[in-house]
């Protein structure tokens, strides 16, 4: 028997769920639906794509500055014009760029303090 086959959503608490849910919209073009969400069709758009599940150490600073016990990794299609445009809407993004075999990462933080993690695959990913 098949049980888990991928990470189904990512649910977290917010003090203005409304507010922030406009914010990723508005910056990251989250497709926000009327119900509060936004759903992701991975086939549709990348066949070969991924979602990672990964628990890290309860002592990590890898989400810092952020103090939430979680981070968010958002697959983007050109970090660096993403992290230019957001620069430019007056978001805070870490300065930061890692570049790598596994691809291109960037970090902003959303309005409530969450670090988000932008990651563009390597070509053919």
């Amino acid at each position: 028997m098949q049980r888990v086959t991928g990470i189904g959503g990512i649910f977290f608490k917010a003090r203005d769920p409304q507010a922030l849910a406009a914010w990723y919209q508005q910056h990251l073009g989250l497709a926000v639906e009327a119900w509060g969400g936004a759903a992701f069709k991975w086939a549709d758009d990348s066949p070969s794509g991924t979602t990672i599940w990964s628990p890290f150490k309860d002592d990590t600073g890898y989400f810092a500055p952020s103090t939430a016990p979680f981070m968010i990794n958002f697959r983007v299609a050109d970090l660096h014009a993403l992290l230019a445009a957001l620069r430019a809407e007056g978001c805070e993004v870490m300065d930061k760029v890692d570049e790598s075999e596994y691809g291109k990462f960037g970090w902003v933080m959303d309005p409530e303090g969450n670090k988000l993690e932008l990651w563009e695959p390597p070509a053919g990913s």
